[in-house]
């Protein structure tokens, strides 16, 4: 891998259950197992993966459409249920529902015009959360000395 390809974020633990990821940016979110011990209000792993499945496709939707016209409504719900079986803990029936207005008037008839071609090329092409997600890659999991 290359500077250019490479992502990383690295994940600490700050109290029992809870942790902070880090973006080689800086950038930091906390979650957590999302129990009662104080983390119902975090998001969990699987909300992130969540999130990010929304948030991937929502950044490249946004780009294509705001050109053209500012949204008046910008929403992604995104879906899945968690099931246990012979593979192991894992989402299935994944849905990312986009709920998107625009003003009435030119611009934002155009806008809306090309919604439907914006979410198709970034769930298609794009959107690299997605794209991984449908393909699959392998997951390397190792333990280091520390």
């Amino acid at each position: 891998m290359t500077e250019d390809t490479l992502r990383s974020v690295t994940v600490e633990r700050t109290a029992t259950g809870h942790f902070t990821a880090t973006n080689a940016r800086g950038g930091t979110i906390s979650f957590s197992t999302g129990s009662a011990d104080g983390g119902e209000n975090d998001f969990t792993p699987v909300e992130l993966l969540l999130a990010a499945l929304g948030g991937c496709s929502a950044v490249d939707v946004d780009v294509a459409t705001a050109r053209h016209s500012e949204p008046t409504e910008f929403t992604v719900t995104v879906t899945g249920n968690k099931i246990g079986d012979e593979h192991g803990n894992r989402l299935t029936d994944l849905a990312v529902t986009f709920s998107v207005a625009f003003p009435d008037d030119e611009a934002g008839a155009r806008a809306r015009s090309i919604l439907p071609r914006a979410v198709k090329v970034s769930h298609d092409r794009l959107c690299t959360v997605s794209r991984t997600v449908e393909t699959g890659t392998p997951v390397t999991v190792t333990v280091e000395d520390a």
